[in-house]
């Protein structure tokens, strides 16, 4: 969600309107995975990813796009690259009980989706989630830690989102009660609209954003709204898995604090890196700093040995 004022006002930030680029041009292919409640659709960049798979989950009211400025650097870095929409987002159906929309079901996906990478030969696998979607990471990785070379926290935190955010999602209930998710989105789009840089993005960016945000379950709004404001503070089980795990975040913040994700990288013992010029999406506000963050921390997991162990404790 675009959320108008906040801390980036105030931040050194040099980020132009043409910097949301949900359009970014890329090679990847359209695909599905079966997920536990119906397919869920990704992109893909294909190929034998001889540096390893890079699995990519996008936070609340996302989708793979957001990850599109990611692919052809990643790609051509050595990486195979799938970016997804979860249940309920964009392009991914869902079920109509928000219930099903719970930290653990999603995180079931990913492992489900784990799985299939594994059987296509995936290598090294690592997983980032984005905002919300690295709730859900962390809840594949204690699910089934086996599966993951590694783990990258982009713009999350250690348990529910508080804030302004937060507070924003009160009202999510009562406007899909009165209109649904158009609702929803007119009411979004009016509060953007009284941030100048909001009133900047470019209409194909727009009418992409508004397409993808129509598209969104009112079920999958209501249940990842909720899973996002009770998350329990799960550091230190995500610490005992041996997982590696990078905490990455914009400068700005304006989701959880960078001090939150500061503190969470010292307690998890985690690589910690700022990227500068961004707020709470690196992957589009930032993408030439964050493509070396992530795989300068990729190259660094000793994954030798480790995918052919993981594949093998797979159930």
């Amino acid at each position: 969600m675009v959320m108008p004022g906040g801390p980036d006002d105030r931040a050194p930030l040099s980020i132009a309107p043409d910097d949301l680029r949900q359009l970014a041009d890329h090679d990847a292919r359209h695909r599905t995975f079966d997920g536990g409640a119906g397919p869920l659709t990704a992109l893909d960049t294909g190929g034998d990813g001889g540096r390893g798979t890079v699995l990519l989950v996008p936070g609340f009211t996302g989708s793979k796009e957001d990850f599109a400025p990611l692919l052809r650097p990643l790609c051509a870095a050595g990486h195979r690259v799938v970016a997804l929409d979860q249940r309920g987002q964009f392009e991914s159906p869902g079920p109509d009980d928000p219930a099903r929309y719970s930290v653990a079901e999603l995180g079931e996906d990913l492992v489900a989706v784990a799985r299939q990478l594994r059987a296509e030969g995936a290598g090294a696998l690592h997983l980032l989630g984005h905002s919300f979607g690295g709730l859900v990471s962390r809840a594949a990785v204690l699910a089934e830690p086996a599966a993951f070379t590694s783990l990258t926290l982009l713009g999350s935190g250690p348990s529910r989102l508080g804030g302004a955010r937060a507070e924003l999602l009160e009202h999510l209930a009562p406007l899909l009660d009165a209109g649904g998710v158009p609702l929803v989105h007119e009411t979004l789009e009016q509060l953007a609209m009284t941030d100048p840089k909001a009133q900047l993005v470019p209409a194909r960016t727009r009418e992409f954003l508004a397409r993808r945000f129509l598209a969104t379950s009112a079920a999958s709004l209501r249940g990842m709204a909720d899973a996002m404001t009770t998350e329990p503070d799960r550091v230190a089980e995500l610490a005992a898995t041996g997982v590696p795990v990078l905490v990455a975040h914009g400068v700005a913040d304006d989701a959880w604090t960078p001090a939150v994700q500061e503190d969470m990288a010292h307690r998890l013992g985690a690589r910690h890196e700022v990227i500068p010029g961004a707020i709470h999406s690196p992957a589009i506000e930032n993408p030439a700093r964050t493509v070396e963050v992530l795989v300068d921390f990729w190259a660094s997991v000793p994954a030798a040995g480790r995918s052919a162990e993981d594949a093998g404790a797979l159930r």
